[in-house]
């Protein structure tokens, strides 16, 4: 068995034959800028995603987690071909999605729909919420028969009818992401695909939010990809969890376990970051310092290593690959082991 069969994610990410969608050595990559970065040696482009194995079934949340610039919004995007792939598979359904022309792209359209980060931006202006909501019917030629009414979709996401003759900048940020989540529903999508579902919105506001997906997903079993910075914004509905950097996953597993159990020093980071609720408990202290490298010009070896205060002479100049670390469980780090048996980090 080559090194890369034996170590590729997708094959013992779930076990399961029946993904709906399915992500096989997944790369997306810019091109560089030329000028002065060409002078310099830098205009070998940028790799945004670069060979991710991910699955998602039916009915499964996924959480995709990781800082800004760690390719969670471009796999995103690239998994819905939203934008274009460089090289690898997309497959939803079993059907290969970057191989779809015409009228097959539109009905996959139907099936897999995204809600994007912001909730005004992604709404015409110059629509009422009634026509907004309509549209996705008119864009798919979807028959009356099978149509929602306005009410309905207003109903499914708890919000007054009486919104239906407003204009998005009349909406609160949490009513505007209500009315995007409608308007996601209407096609009675397979998987929707969510971007930062609770950017800009205060405490409450977010965590109605999540009520609702969680509230949603029970109802219609639909499958949500939920792409976030926030761990615990995902351990709140996900299945499982994947953790990005730079354009890569570092590690994967059932979500309890990776709260549990960490086996990366950037999931534990992560983690630790997270705020406690009672400031009279131990504080957690953030185990990474600096910003996330450029993607353009990464370290040498693990991305990570740089920030990483578990590494060792190897990280510094071998890349690691994903191994499996126990059932469904997997992650790319040398050290690994080290860190599933080291004291937890916290600072009083």
């Amino acid at each position: 068995m080559s090194e890369t069969a034996a170590t590729r994610p997708a094959s013992a990410s779930t076990a399961r034959t029946s993904a709906l969608l399915k992500l096989e050595d997944l790369r997306v990559v810019f091109a560089g800028d030329g000028g002065l970065s060409k002078l310099l040696g830098r205009g070998k482009g940028v790799r945004a995603v670069d060979g991710v194995d991910l699955e998602v079934a039916d009915g499964e949340v996924l959480g995709i987690v990781g800082e800004s610039g760690s390719g969670k919004t471009t796999l995103a995007l690239a998994a819905l071909r939203l934008t274009r792939t460089t090289s690898g598979r997309v497959l939803f359904g079993g059907e290969q999605v970057t191989r779809l022309r015409g009228g097959a792209v539109r009905r996959f359209r139907r099936h897999a729909v995204m809600i994007f980060q912001d909730p005004h931006s992604s709404l015409s202006p110059r629509m009422r919420v009634s026509r907004l909501l309509m549209e996705p019917y008119a864009i798919h030629d979807v028959p009356q028969a099978d149509q929602y009414s306005v009410t309905e979709l207003l109903q499914m996401v708890e919000l007054p009818k009486r919104l239906a003759d407003l204009y998005p900048h009349e909406l609160s940020g949490g009513q505007a992401r209500r009315v995007g989540i409608a308007r996601a529903l209407a096609l009675r999508p397979r998987l929707i695909v969510a971007d930062e579902p609770t950017a800009g919105l205060d405490v409450s506001a977010a965590s109605a939010i999540l009520n609702l997906l969680q509230s949603l997903r029970d109802q219609y079993g639909t499958a949500y990809m939920i792409i976030t910075h926030a761990l615990n914004i995902v351990g709140y509905l996900a299945d499982r969890i994947a953790v990005m950097y730079l354009g890569r996953v570092v590690e994967t597993g059932p979500a309890e376990e990776i709260y549990d159990s960490p086996l990366h020093p950037y999931t534990r980071a992560l983690i630790a970051a997270i705020p406690e609720m009672d400031p009279r408990q131990t504080h957690r202290a953030a185990l990474v310092g600096g910003e996330i490298p450029s993607p353009r010009n990464p370290p040498s070896g693990c991305h990570f290593h740089p920030r990483c205060r578990f590494a060792v002479a190897d990280c510094r100049t071998i890349d690691p690959v994903l191994e499996e670390a126990g059932p469904g469980r997997w992650v790319a780090c040398h050290q690994w082991r080290e860190v599933a048996v080291a004291a937890p980090d916290v600072r009083r």
